[in-house]
């Protein structure tokens, strides 16, 4: 999954844990082999071969449901938030340390739009040669959570899924006592913002920090607008606390891609939220102390 991950279990045996964890494991690494951009073997990869041609491809019934999600997604955020964007990373290269070529960017836009596809399940069709999807801001996140129901079908009544950050609670600790869940400061690095102290649900986190670049004096994040092409400017990070890991990372996603209206739109789905902005500001109902969130 590109980043850290732990999975921690009280289980009444070492070996029992292991057992368990070990089916958790098997079912993430099987998620990421089917859905990396980075391996040429994937399915993911499959698909966007024959975007490239503009072809059409029946999926199974898993890609499929993420397929359905990805479009809930993009109707819900207003088509900000888009699976067919991940080709802007041709021109942002943050690891170069400077900004794309302007041209090359409004060149990319061409070819992004989920509105662009024809998606009648089980076959996906690419009217637009040279297409990609990326299922970046879903699959890790449903990686969670499948983990977590395979633990929980499995016995386990206490634990934590982590997939980079991306967080699952399996019911309070074995004591009793909540989790206690660290969201990072976007601008301090090792630092905790707040502290949730959760006995079940899921957290997960968007940002500007995690890849990004300053240039003169501006930072530019990788949470890129599908519409500009250009990162959003208003947000430095957003937490969401739900019953599922997709759905907070999707929800955390939006927020930031909706730069000022990111709140509220969280305000109005109901969602236990955390922001803060550019300028250091903090707010939504998490922001305001450690209690017992849940």
């Amino acid at each position: 999954m590109g980043s850290p991950c732990e999975i921690q279990l009280f289980a009444e045996t070492f070996a029992e844990a292991k057992r368990i964890s070990d089916l958790a494991i098997t079912d993430v690494r099987r998620l990421e082999a089917r859905y990396s951009r980075y391996r040429s073997d994937s399915l993911l990869s499959a698909i966007n071969r024959v975007a490239a041609e503009g072809g059409r491809i029946t999926v199974d019934e898993e890609t499929a449901g993420l397929l359905n999600y990805a479009a809930t997604c993009y109707e819900q955020s207003d088509g900000l938030f888009d699976i067919t964007s991940g080709i802007l990373r041709r021109a942002w290269r943050f690891e170069q340390g400077s900004l794309p070529d302007d041209t090359q960017v409004r060149g990319l836009l061409e070819r992004i739009g989920w509105h662009k596809l024809r998606w009648e399940p089980p076959v996906l069709e690419f009217p637009v040669p040279g297409m990609e999807l990326d299922f970046g801001g879903i699959v890790k996140e449903y990686a969670v959570d499948r983990a977590a129901a395979l633990c929980r079908s499995a016995g386990v009544r206490h634990g934590v899924i982590n997939l980079g950050g991306d967080i699952k609670l399996i019911g309070a600790r074995a004591d009793g006592h909540p989790w206690r869940v660290g969201i990072s400061h976007p601008r301090k690095k090792g630092s905790m913002i707040r502290t949730l102290a959760l006995r079940d649900g899921a957290v997960a986190s968007s940002g500007d920090y995690e890849r990004c670049i300053v240039v003169e004096g501006v930072r530019f994040g990788h949470v890129l607008n599908p519409k500009t092409g250009w990162p959003v400017r208003h947000l430095a990070a957003v937490s969401v606390v739900g019953d599922f890991c997709v759905v907070a990372g999707s929800a955390s996603t939006i927020a930031m891609l909706k730069e000022k209206d990111g709140p509220a739109w969280l305000e109005a789905m109901g969602l236990p939220h955390l922001w803060v902005d550019v300028d250091g500001n903090v707010g939504g109902p998490l922001a305001a102390s450690t209690e017992d969130s849940k």
